[in-house]
């Protein structure tokens, strides 16, 4: 039998703001525990929130970045559950009457493009974070990240695999860099989600149980437990069980999930309207100056960059993934109007190297000047592809200009035809075999040879003038 899944992810951003949602205490991550804290985000008796207007601004740009309707009148709601970390027995979040309603994204799976409905978007606060003793039985809790702003992105069952969920959440993570409403660190917990999944057989019309996987923060993570929460409920129901509603969390070390406890449903909470905030009234002017303020998104980029730059969607899409290695490109490309050998080593040798240092663009040891400066000694001829690599190198562990590496490691380019003849001379004179093979049809071993004066001029040859050299004499 085969079965179909279906998922849907609820992520939690934590919004850039300087202060928390309801009160004045700082949002700075790191500091030392309970050093952020009031009366106010600790729930005491008597103390009133007052709403930061940043965050409801920042909740409108990504409601209006992923086509939502924006609720003109919205309100905040107490979600009554108990928990050490939740220190009011409830948490300000929105629930009947969100912000933002209806949109989606697009997401792009082996070249094809689909849709993500949006179910909903709302603001809430978080709750604080639990330390477990791995000595003892003992847990304490940290109230610094209580009262942070968190925006929830609510996704539609439109999600059809684990690879699916991860290039939804690498968009939506891509969108809050680019209006900067959030750093989108996972390592920091700032952007997270929840995944519910359940399946139901290939032609049904109705969805199976879903399960819900908690606090995910890694992509790998959200795609290797959604696969192994696939497998799980797909044995289940072969042998006839039956798919438990439940919460789970994914234990990364056994690459599986194991039960927390009971899915809550809505009405578990217990929800209603929060009697010390007053409904939130959005008016026409406030949703078109911050309309107005939008910055090019992902989608729009990317595709600026094909008709603009004639970049394959591949290229563009990878370029545009993020704000900040766009702007690398594009101040590269101003320097240096190529666009497709730009996109090039960007995307290759500069991606490269950051994978291999676990860094990210804005820590580049390569700024964009440097690496046009590079290109353009490659143009002039000064010098090879081959030896650009080895410079480029060099500039990356050093820092220095490109044109001072070549100067001071003599790597300037050879284009003396005496010099390059001389060693052409050289290299068909010990491989007589494969000159032999080249004249009698293999012209394949161009190659061979190209290769073989290259290594013996240590790259500095000019691999054009090689070639028409090589010609020339084999043809002879």
């Amino acid at each position: 039998m085969s079965f179909i899944p279906v998922i849907g992810l609820e992520v939690h951003a934590q919004l850039k703001t300087q202060t928390k949602i309801f009160c004045s205490c700082s949002t700075q991550f790191g500091a030392p525990p309970n050093t952020h804290i009031c009366p106010v985000c600790l729930g005491m008796p008597g103390v009133l929130p007052v709403l930061n207007k940043k965050v409801v601004d920042f909740t409108l740009r990504m409601a209006l970045a992923t086509h939502c309707a924006v609720d003109r009148v919205s309100r905040f709601a107490r979600k009554n559950y108990f928990y050490p970390d939740l220190p009011k027995g409830y948490q300000i979040s929105q629930y009947e009457l969100p912000i933002a309603q209806h949109g989606f994204v697009h997401i792009q799976i082996d070249g094809a493009k689909k849709k993500i409905g949006i179910t909903r978007i709302h603001m809430e606060e978080d709750a604080g974070k639990l330390i477990h003793d791995p000595h003892r039985p003992l847990s304490k809790v940290d109230f610094n990240r209580t009262g942070v702003p968190l925006m929830e992105i609510v996704s539609e069952p439109d999600i059809r695999s684990p690879r699916e969920a991860g290039a939804y959440l690498r968009q939506l993570r891509s969108i809050v860099r680019y209006l900067n409403v959030s750093d989108g660190n996972l390592e920091e917990g700032s952007f997270r989600c929840d995944a519910n999944v359940s399946i139901m057989p290939e032609g049904a019309a109705e969805f199976g149980t879903r399960t819900e996987i908690k606090n995910l923060n890694s992509f790998k993570h959200v795609e290797k437990a959604l696969q192994y929460e696939i497998e799980r409920q797909k044995e289940i129901l072969l042998d006839q069980g039956r798919v438990v509603q439940e919460t789970r969390l994914w234990d990364a070390d056994k690459n599986r999930t194991f039960s927390m406890r009971g899915k809550e449903d809505a009405h578990d909470y217990r929800y209603f309207p929060d009697p010390d905030l007053l409904p939130l009234v959005i008016d026409e002017d406030w949703i078109e100056n911050v309309r107005q303020a939008l910055p090019e998104l992902p989608d729009d980029k990317q595709e600026r960059f094909m008709t603009v730059y004639g970049l394959s969607d591949y290229d563009a899409g990878l370029l545009t993934a993020g704000r900040e290695l766009a702007d690398y490109f594009e101040t590269c490309l101003a320097l240096f109007n190529q666009p497709k050998q730009v996109s090039n080593w960007v995307t290759g040798p500069l991606l490269g190297l950051l994978h291999a240092q676990a860094k990210d663009i804005s820590e580049t040891p390569v700024s964009p000047q440097m690496l046009a400066e590079l290109l353009q000694l490659i143009q002039d001829g000064t010098i090879s592809t081959t030896i650009a690599r080895t410079v480029f190198d060099e500039m990356a562990s050093s820092g220095q200009a490109a044109e001072k590496i070549v100067a001071d490691k003599g790597l300037v380019q050879v284009t003396d035809t005496g010099a390059i003849d001389a060693v052409v001379q050289k290299v068909l004179s010990r491989s007589e075999k494969e000159v032999t093979a080249y004249q009698n049809g293999k012209t394949k071993l161009m190659g061979f040879f190209v290769g073989q004066v290259m290594r013996e001029t240590k790259g500095k040859a000019n691999p054009k003038m090689v070639t028409e050299i090589l010609k020339e004499k084999l043809s002879g």
